[in-house]
């Protein structure tokens, strides 16, 4: 551990390790000064985040020829002995780090214990038990060891972060033993760099929504609630009906992912049985550039997901100056100010078209919502504000502060 000069004190410049990567920490530590080293299992340099080429840490790989499932099953014992294959290889190879960071899987937290110079810090984005399907009886037979190791060993770790309250409430709910001896997680809500969204705006009359092609997203929310706008898009437009409204629907699109692949057609087909494929266009696994270009020229954003643990893409559409409208539930109420940066509506195709048809009809409401997302995000949930937050965590808990998560 060495020491760094800060503004007007004295700070540690630490050796951390993140296991299962979350690219904004790592920039994020990077930032503040850390030594910063990624392991993982799979690194594809033709489709990563470009930071992870340029971002001034390194990536090792480990454990790349390791399935991610058997015959499109078991996803989670798959992902265990991967993250512990990545782990196992990182203590023989490596040297001591002061701080581990390990990232939605808990299991690798034993073994990191087993150096005790150093110390262990879980970012739990969501109880993972809460999103596997226990839907028949072998599958919760599957499950039930899964679950029972998951809370054992995320009690073993010396902080834990959630990324919101939403999940810090589930947490509590789902692991009612560590909750019961006083394990309190710490909230570090996720940010977004608002200096690349700084294009020039346009607010055209296209909606866009941004999501992993998962049955979970609820994507078909939004080709729903575009089909019931347009139904009455003669009235919402005022006479100017000559003016097609349209729907892009872009997001992170694995074709090795048998749900990704499925799910893409079930959209397509829905588009199709709603009368409005002409209208919709679907753009799978955009870059980064093409993501914020996407942003830069929609009239808002629809985010459909319900009991959504965070939502990052509600922070990247306020931070590019665009409205959101989304589910009234889980991170989204924590980020999206009702009636001033978007909408929070039910989850019901009524309520979300009802919401697009304002601005339709009055798009310099767009305009001014999506000022005041700028504003809110940089004020609220810039990097910069993540990452003072963070380098204190890490600080507080490489001295010995922090004690098993208890905040």
């Amino acid at each position: 551990m060495e020491k760094k000069k800060g503004k007007g004190v004295e700070s540690s410049k630490l050796n951390v390790a993140i296991i299962h990567p979350d690219l904004g920490i790592a920039v994020e530590l990077v930032s503040h000064g850390h030594n910063v080293h990624i392991f993982t299992a799979h690194h594809d340099k033709t489709r990563c985040f470009e930071e992870t080429l340029t971002g001034g840490f390194p990536v090792t790989v480990y454990g790349a020829f390791l399935p991610r499932h058997i015959f499109y099953r078991f996803h989670a014992v798959c992902a265990y002995l991967r993250c512990i294959f990545v782990t196992v290889c990182m203590l023989l190879f490596w040297p001591s780090f002061d701080v581990i960071l390990a990232d939605q899987v808990s299991i690798v937290i034993p073994l990191l214990r087993i150096k005790k110079s150093m110390k262990v810090v879980f970012y739990c984005h969501f109880p993972d038990q809460l999103l596997a399907q226990h839907t028949t009886a072998l599958r919760r037979i599957y499950r039930k060891p899964i679950d029972m190791v998951e809370e054992s060993t995320t009690g073993m770790a010396d902080l834990i972060l959630v990324n919101s309250r939403f999940t810090a409430s589930t947490f509590a709910n789902t692991f009612k033993t560590l909750d019961a001896r006083g394990f309190r997680p710490a909230v570090l809500h996720p940010a977004v760099n608002v200096e690349q969204f700084d294009e020039p705006y346009a607010y055209n009359l296209n909606f866009l929504s941004i999501n992993r092609f998962e049955r979970k997203k609820n994507i078909g929310l939004a080709i729903s609630a575009f089909a019931m706008l347009h139904a009455h898009e003669r009235d919402v437009l005022q006479g100017r009906n000559l003016v097609k409204v349209s729907l892009t629907i872009a997001g992170g699109f694995d074709k090795r992912l048998k749900e990704n692949v499925e799910y893409l057609e079930e959209l397509k087909s829905l588009a199709e049985r709603e009368g409005v494929s002409d209208r919709v266009s679907f753009i799978t696994s955009c870059s980064t550039a093409e993501r914020n270009c996407l942003l830069s020229q929609c009239l808002c954003v629809l985010y459909t997901p319900k009991d959504e643990h965070f939502g990052i893409v509600p922070l990247e559409a306020m931070a590019a100056q665009k409205p959101v409208i989304a589910c009234n539930s889980g991170g989204p109420v924590e980020t999206i100010k009702d009636g001033i940066t978007g909408f929070l509506c039910d989850p019901t195709p009524q309520k979300f078209s009802l919401a697009m048809a304002r601005f339709i009809s009055d798009p310099e409401l767009a305009e001014k919502m999506g000022r005041e997302a700028r504003q809110h995000v940089s004020e609220s949930f810039s990097t910069k504000i993540f990452g003072l937050r963070l380098d204190q965590f890490i600080i507080n808990v490489a001295q010995g502060k922090s004690d098993k998560g208890v905040n």
